[in-house]
């Protein structure tokens, strides 16, 4: 077995545990051990496969004469060197994200420290560069998916120093549990992406520049996250307004 070989499956058998594993804290009560349990599996396997996911994007875009029946080679540098390493980045910094915010749900200026400006910082440079790369060579999907992982990064930050932003002032005592969950849905779209790069070129090596392919990790995502954001807003609603027959203050 080659020393890629070795990385593909190293990568499948972590991204298997990490895509299994995701759907056990979805499906679970928040908080719940279930939930907890669950969470560390799907986040070891995730950071694992966004690991192998960066040595396997430095290998081919060293070795750029794999996979000889891509035609299009920057395309093939694109996406399975430069986009899957960002990915793997994206994967790695939503976990540590994730994780951080639980950490520090009292301390929040801790993530403000460089240990984890700089894992923001890598993946927005590494986005960044996803992105032209993308735009050079005329695939919007490579921009796309640059710009969900900058955009996300940035909206991280203003959590992190929304006191210095003006007119925003210091977030609720809970906004960590939606930061929380925001980011580790965001690691599973990074990571089912980086996952379908590997898979999808050996299964059905001729949808593999599909964009509609490519964007369902994405889409699906980006619904849950709309959608438990909308439950936890309703939850939140109920919980200020006042039981009915509650003593109502007086004047």
């Amino acid at each position: 077995m080659t020393l890629f070989g070795a990385f593909v499956v190293l990568h499948v058998i972590a991204g298997t545990i990490g895509l299994v594993a995701f759907w056990i804290p979805i499906a679970t009560r928040k908080g719940a051990k279930n939930h907890r349990k669950g969470g560390r599996w799907a986040l070891g396997g995730f950071v694992g496969a966004g690991a192998l996911a960066i040595a396997m994007a430095i290998y081919s875009l060293i070795d750029t004469s794999r996979h000889p029946e891509i035609e299009d080679r920057l395309l093939y540098e694109g996406l399975f060197g430069w986009m899957m390493l960002y990915l793997g980045i994206l994967t790695i910094g939503f976990a540590d994200y994730g994780t951080a915010v639980i950490r520090h749900r009292t301390d929040r200026p801790a993530l403000r420290g460089a240990r984890y400006q700089i894992v923001m910082a890598a993946v927005v440079l590494s986005g960044a560069w996803c992105g032209i790369f993308g735009y050079r060579v005329g695939d919007p999907l490579m921009v796309l998916v640059a710009a969900i992982g900058i955009v996300s990064m940035l909206m991280q930050e203003v959590f992190v120093f929304r006191e210095r932003v003006p007119g925003l002032g210091a977030p609720e005592p809970k906004a960590y549990v939606g930061e929380h969950f925001r980011a580790l849905i965001g690691m599973g779209i990074s990571a089912y992406t980086a996952f379908l790069s590997v898979g999808l070129i050996r299964l059905v090596p001729e949808e593999v520049f599909n964009p509609l392919i490519w964007a369902g990790p994405s889409v699906i995502g980006v619904s849950l996250i709309i959608g438990f954001t909308h439950q936890a807003k309703q939850r939140t609603k109920k919980a200020r307004v006042p039981k009915a027959g509650a003593a109502q203050p007086t004047g």
